[in-house]
């Protein structure tokens, strides 16, 4: 029995949809699940996958054309009806020269049709609407059919990502189907509420299915990908070299009926006109300039194919194919479609990269023009650079919803409060200047302040445990932590992260300053692994390192303290000296703002901590 596969809902707002490329074609074999062709919308590029195993009888809609959500787009014949249709395309990819002629030398002739072709006659409606779009097919068809046959791969699966975490949405494909990989080699990027990481092949091979698509969201253990050794789709490929030599047989015939070919190389800027069946009654009016040089036009008539791959929006070439929504997009923002890299499969230009493209030439554009501006009046200020973000709307990612939603349930279920104090920390700045080329050099990491500031709070938290715990409101219970794991706020691209040093009350300057450098630094590069981002008892957020005086910080829930420090900056300060009594000097300031759960602490428990920080930093008794 016959199924229909139609055009599926893609998004609420999504009413229809265009065919792009049919990656099966009229007589395939095709899988359940198996890829039959890409569709694009205005949100999204994907594919629509084959919901039985079976035959690929007929192509409702064809490549270009736009139908509406629920449209039919080709039927899917059972294990019996194929029996017969995959015959007939096996005899072409035995003998393509004679199977590719007849197509070739007329397309247009509906008498030939049916000559061409008279075992299949299911497929007898199909060659007319899909021979202009046989080279397109030819090549990337086989790269696409691999995966079926290597459904016998490796099962990439997302990893546990923590001890809370369900579930993850996929972000980004770092490689597409086809493509080898490397064992370790990252494949995608997948985003959760705590981390986004890299998720790396298990074996070396070849990536022959790609699970889930960019932005969907799947459970712990679900599939992603299936990696397999490639043997498949490298001999699958075979056919795409037979396509072009049967090309070109069919051009070199063509030139005997009537020298047609000798004038299409004369008018070279239209090469993708030669493959094309009207050409066939140009030849008369273009036979002057064949006269010029018959006999070296035959040499370029093979070279004519080659053209079309150049041009990625052309049609020749299917893995270039720039659908029509990404050609408006491109005409709308005056991009180059020559110069943009496409991410899709096999290459393929999205609306992503389109958009990517145009807020580049944007930036580029807009660089320029302060640096003439500041070139022209010797004492003008230098103009602020524009954000290429100004005036645009752009999809909130998964890690700042994350971030909003913690934001605002934090302030939802605690009570906070903010304390600050000020703190001379000259001493330690002297230290710092008397230690620092050598600790770098023995360390390997430079000696900020940071570390001094986070183990007097570790330390201070040892004598105030309240500031270390945690409440149960449900069981009614308070949990003082018998080790301090010190959150460290990290500023990334991506959003805030706060990556843990565990058991950072055992660690001395060193050990901090070594951990956090290597902890900042891999949170920014996002090989941060997903036990570091959790298990915090207390976290420390620099606001300082921006030049912020001091800030008052929301916690980290469960959490019920972190510690806010401001810059350090030069002040004049009463201080009181030996022998001078009461005097005005310049020092090293820094406020430190402790916000803290008032369900808990109250506020004299909190001015005891901030006074423990305050004088172990000003006495400066450390061992660098």
């Amino acid at each position: 029995m016959p199924t229909s596969v139609s055009l599926p809902a893609l998004g609420e707002s999504v009413t229809e949809g265009t065919v792009t490329r049919w990656l099966k074609q009229v007589g395939d074999t095709v899988a359940v699940d198996e890829p039959l062709l890409e569709v694009s919308t205005d949100k999204v590029d994907t594919e629509i996958p084959s919901p039985v195993a079976g035959t690929l009888l007929e192509i409702k809609a064809a490549e270009d054309e736009t139908v509406e959500v629920g449209a039919e787009l080709a039927v899917i014949g059972d294990a019996g009806e194929a029996g017969s249709a995959p015959a007939a395309p096996a005899e072409p990819a035995a003998d393509p020269a004679p199977a590719a002629a007849p197509a070739e030398s007329a397309p247009a002739p509906a008498a030939e049709a049916p000559a061409a072709a008279p075992a299949p006659a299911p497929a007898a409606e199909a060659p007319a609407a899909e021979a202009p779009a046989a080279e397109e097919a030819a090549a990337p068809a086989p790269a696409e059919a691999a995966p079926a046959e290597g459904a016998s791969g490796t099962s990439v699966t997302l990893p546990a990502l923590g001890e809370s975490v369900t579930e993850g949405t996929v972000t980004r494909w770092l490689k597409q189907v086809g493509d080898d990989v490397a064992v370790d080699e990252p494949l995608l990027e997948v985003s959760t509420d705590k981390v986004d990481t890299e998720i790396p092949s298990p074996i070396a091979g070849k990536l022959l299915e790609i699970k889930v698509a960019e932005d969907e969201t799947v459970e712990v253990g679900a599939e992603l990908a299936i990696v397999g050794s490639g043997a498949p789709a490298a001999a699958a490929p075979a056919p795409a070299p037979e396509a072009a030599p049967a090309a070109a047989p069919a051009q070199a015939a063509a030139p005997a009926p009537a020298a047609a070919p000798a004038p299409a190389p004369a008018a070279a800027p239209a090469p993708a006109a030669a493959p094309a069946p009207a050409p066939a009654a140009a030849p008369a009016p273009v036979a002057a300039p064949a006269a010029q040089a018959p006999a070296p036009q035959a040499a370029p008539a093979p070279a004519a194919p080659a053209a079309p791959a150049v041009s990625p929006n052309g049609s020749a070439d299917g893995a270039n194919y720039v659908t029509p929504l990404v050609r408006k997009l491109a005409a709308e923002h005056e991009v180059d479609l020559n110069a943009v890299q496409g991410t899709g499969v096999g290459g393929r230009i999205r609306k992503q990269d389109v958009i990517a493209a145009a807020e580049a030439k944007k930036a580029a554009a807009a660089a320029p023009a302060p640096a003439a501006q500041a070139a022209a009046p010797a004492a003008a200020a230098k103009a602020p650079e524009i954000s290429p973000l100004r005036g645009t709307t752009e999809k909130m990612s998964r890690i700042r919803k994350a971030i909003a939603a913690h934001m605002v349930n934090s302030l939802k279920v605690s009570a906070q409060l903010t304390t600050v104090v000020e703190v001379d920390v000259t001493e330690i700045s002297k230290l710092r200047n008397k230690k620092k080329a050598d600790f770098e050099a023995r360390e390997g990491v430079k000696l900020s302040f940071l570390p001094f500031f986070a183990l007097a709070a570790v330390d201070a938290l040892k004598q105030y445990p309240k500031l270390n715990a945690s409440i149960d409101e449900e069981k009614g219970e308070i949990t003082y932590h018998a080790a301090e794991h010190l959150g460290i706020a990290v500023d990334v691209e991506r959003g805030l992260m706060v990556p843990v040093v565990h058991n950072a009350g055992d660690l001395n300057i060193a050990g901090l300053a070594k951990k956090i450098a290597d902890l900042a630094d891999r949170t920014r590069n996002n090989k941060v692994l997903p036990d570091e981002m959790a298990g915090g008892t207390f976290t420390i957020t620099n606001t300082g390192s921006r030049g912020a005086l001091f800030d008052t910080p929301i916690l980290n829930q469960p959490q019920v303290g972190m510690l806010g420090t401001g810059a350090v900056v030069k002040r004049p300060v009463v201080i009181t000296h030996p022998e001078l009594g009461e005097t005005i000097a310049i020092r090293q300031m820094v406020y430190l703002a402790l916000t803290y759960d008032h369900r808990l602490v109250d506020g004299a428990d909190a001015a005891r901590y901030l006074t423990a920080v305050k004088q172990r930093l000003e006495e400066a008794q450390f061992d660098v």
